[in-house]
């Protein structure tokens, strides 16, 4: 039945796929252009956009070509915001709908609006009329026929409202806050330390105390006392209330945000003083969910003044992440404290409001939501409005977010002065921006909303008395920054920003991502100290070798098997190199028990805990607490047992002989669509999935997802950039252009991105292959105005 069932929705599909293709050759005449604009694709599906007349009509067709090639995408990520998911999947989404109605992500987006320069405006209004003549077209994506409906018409608020999405994604630690309530009432405060360590001291910060010289912050002033005491937060939350708060967290996890521990992001820049040409380097690609369609959409974009091209995503009417004419950026997530939860005391004023959620087939559901002065009640779900209750304070839930002017400004950034300026208007998510110019400059800054706190780190619910409250921001001009470092070189891969004589506090130590990236990206770098070329940067970018093995060798090597599969598994791996290549036994091996390990503290917290590889380590080395196993045990048994453990789960996958054990039949992108990856009869037409190499805290991050070993995670985009010659850039995405599964650019991207190479980011028309043009010409009326 299911296979019939198949046959029938492939062929529906191909039909669908010959009535909906887009128009990408030809002319078309549309209202609301004020001049005529060429789109030209390239080999690979880019859009090539050249508008004559105005900025605003080059980002009309960017709009235009979104929802031409990612309608779906665009309709399912506004109703995420929205919290409109049951309307069209049904009472399956009622859990993610009651999040995102609580959190009040689209109020968010909303208050954003009205704050926004006159430039960004009228580029959002030229996007937004471009998005609706696309849709105007009549071509339906094959999502909207399955689940038969008709998307709205785009708004303003609309190209807005993913950014608050990837702010949560990218920019909060109510999950960790959570943790730390279970872990103190478990372990005590000795325990936080325990289950996640603190950023090692010797380990490399992105800016050194030498490139903090000309940052000199003011401290904050003295802190308000509360009635109660100040020196400890309180973390007493009964049980009930941690669940209420973890649903939440379940939540936002069925929508593919937060899913995983220790993803992160790499990007560096290289002074020309250390490369062949003499100019600037600059390399990123940030890591986040690897979904169907992919998040990003390449994209080339020239008017009069806007001349810029490199990664968008649908929705946004700007280049997100990229280079122009003459200066280059990219990001990775700094990750600060800019959450905080606060368990209102009793008596504390709270206002509510009632949010209608209309569910597909099925009465609507009503949902009264509470808030505090420091933002949304978040532990009534699941507790009733019993218990204590527990707000959520969060930038980017406060009004005035003008991050699009930032992503604007970059657009048109002609050099340092103009880049900064932009970033002065950059609130949430804080990422670490590196920069590069034609003119051989080169720099690092970590823009955005981090709050003043004194007399406590934000890493655990605290009073919502007045006692614990944030002292403003920290001001732009005294965010970590710098500016042509002495060495030449600045990396940034989610470790700690800044060192110990930093006057502000960017979040508590272990908000950090582990050095393990850092570290060897610096060591490969390093290596050769000049003469760097576009092609040994790719290679970093690429390097699968896990340091992470390089740590745990000598603590791996001895332990004691308990079977002869275990004896046979770890000869295997002694003389391993750590390269997790697809070909590699030894690969599977070390993740299968890695795996195991990271599960370390479970059995203390009594709950799924998944503990990072530096604080598994350090239990390892030390003999930890946490090597007891109900009560009993040591480190040594410990070890045996994950052994065990692990290859006997690679025996139930890939059979009894550990030679058949290679990685490749183990380790899989799994690129799956976010409505019907899960569904059998359509999975097999939506998702994407080829085997990968990479690892835990390889440079290339390919973690493997605990149960299936499948890659949900990694680099979503690649570039690396050429200040020598810009039309030497590369880039490349995680999958395709195309969003529909049929189409010829759906996943034309997957198997260079997995075998290391990339597109050309060049805006010569002589590197784009064979084309594909479209003339898109005002209407009457719009010429005549």
């Amino acid at each position: 039945m299911l296979l019939l069932l198949a046959l029938v929705l492939g062929a529906t599909a191909w039909w669908v796929h010959a009535t909906a293709t887009p128009r990408v050759r030809g002319q078309l005449t549309l209202a609301g252009l004020q001049g005529p604009v060429t789109v030209t694709r390239d080999e690979w599906g880019v859009p090539h956009i050249r508008a004559r007349v105005s900025d605003e009509d080059a980002v009309y067709a960017l709009g235009f070509v979104h929802w031409q090639d990612r309608a779906w995408q665009m309709d399912f990520q506004r109703r995420v915001v929205q919290g409109r998911l049951s309307e069209v999947l049904g009472t399956a989404a009622l859990p993610q709908d009651r999040f995102l109605r609580t959190w009040g992500f689209q109020r968010a987006a909303l208050s954003a609006l009205p704050a926004l320069s006159e430039r960004s405006r009228r580029l959002i209004r030229a996007y937004t009329a471009g998005v609706n003549a696309g849709m105007a077209q009549g071509k339906v994506a094959l999502e909207f026929r399955i689940l038969g409906y008709t998307p709205d018409p785009w708004t303003e608020v609309d190209s807005l409202s993913w950014s608050k999405l990837m702010a949560y994604d990218l920019g909060g630690n109510q999950a960790d806050e959570v943790q730390g309530a279970r872990v103190v009432r478990r372990l005590g405060a000795q325990g936080l330390n325990e289950v996640t360590a603190p950023y090692p001291a010797s380990a490399p910060t992105v800016l050194s105390s030498d490139e903090l010289g000309t940052v000199r912050p003011t401290p904050p002033g003295p802190v308000r006392a509360g009635p109660e005491h100040a020196s400890r937060p309180d973390t007493g939350l009964p049980p009930a209330t941690v669940r209420a708060l973890q649903a939440h967290l379940n939540a936002a996890r069925e929508l593919g945000l937060n899913a995983v521990p220790g993803k992160g992001s790499n990007n560096w820049v290289l002074a020309g003083s250390r490369t062949a040409s003499g100019k600037p380097i600059l390399a990123d690609d940030p890591h986040l969910a690897l979904s169907s369609p992919m998040l990003w959409y390449l994209a080339d974009l020239q008017g009069p003044t806007l001349k810029a091209i490199g990664a968008s995503i649908p929705g946004l009417p700007s280049i997100v992440i990229g280079r122009n004419e003459r200066v280059a950026w990219g990001v990775t997530n700094v990750n600060p404290d800019v959450q905080d939860l606060y368990i209102e005391p009793q008596g504390a004023r709270l206002t509510a409001r009632t949010e209608v959620i209309r569910v597909k087939g099925q009465p609507e559901v009503r949902l009264r939501v509470r808030e505090s002065a420091h933002g949304p009640i978040v532990s009534d779900v699941g507790a009733g409005e019993i218990g204590p209750r527990v707000a959520l304070k969060w930038t980017a839930l406060e009004p005035g977010d003008t991050t699009m002017d930032a992503f604007v400004g970059l657009n048109y950034a002609r050099d340092w002065r103009d880049f900064t300026r932009a970033l002065e208007k950059y609130v949430a998510p804080t990422q670490s921006f590196v920069y590069a110019d034609v003119d051989g400059n080169t720099g690092y800054y970590a823009p955005g909303r981090i709050p003043v706190r004194k007399g406590w780190d934000g890493s655990l619910p605290v009073s919502g008395d007045g006692s614990r409250e944030w002292q403003g921001y920290i001001p732009h001009a005294q965010l970590p920054h710098t500016y042509n470092p002495a060495d030449g070189l600045i990396v940034s891969a989610n470790n700690q920003v800044v060192p110990a004589s930093y006057a502000f506090s960017l979040g508590n130590p272990r908000n950090w991502a582990e050095p393990y990236r850092a570290q060897r990206i610096t060591e490969l770098l390093s290596a050769q100290p000049g003469g760097l070329t576009l092609r040994d940067v790719q290679r970093v970018q690429l390097d699968t070798v896990s340091p992470v093995w390089t740590d745990f060798r000598p603590v791996l090597l001895h332990t004691v098997p308990g079977s002869d599969l275990s004896r046979r598994a770890l000869a295997l791996l002694r003389g391993w190199d750590g390269n997790e290549t697809i070909d590699s036994v030894q690969a599977s091996i070390f993740e299968a028990w890695l795996m195991q390990l990271h599960g370390l503290a479970e059995d203390e917290l009594e709950t799924e805990t998944r503990m990072n590889s530096l604080s598994v380590l350090n239990q390892l080395r030390r003999g930890g607490t946490l090597c007891a196993v109900s009560g009993q045990g040591d480190c040594a048994q410990v070890l045996t047992d994950s052994l065990e453990a692990a290859v006997a789960d690679l025996r139930s996958r890939l059979g009894p002989d550990p030679q058949d054990w290679t990685y490749g039949k183990l380790h899989q992108v799994a690129s799956n669509h976010r409505a019907f990856g899960g569904v059998r009869a359509l999975a097999w037409l939506f998702n994407h999935s080829s085997p990968t190499p990479g690892g835990t805290n390889t440079v290339n991050v390919a973690r493997p997802q605990r149960g299936t070993y499948a890659q949900t995670h990694g680099a979503s985009y690649r570039q690396v950039i050429d200040l020598s010659d810009m039309n030497r850039s590369v880039y490349i995405g995680s999958l395709g252009q195309d969003g529909h599964p049929l189409g010829r650019h759906a996943a034309d991207q997957q198997g260079r991105w997995i075998a290391g190479r990339y597109l050309p980011m060049s805006t010569d028309p002589s590197d784009w292959g064979r084309t594909r043009s479209l003339q898109l010409t005002p209407a009457q009326s719009a010429r005549t105005r």
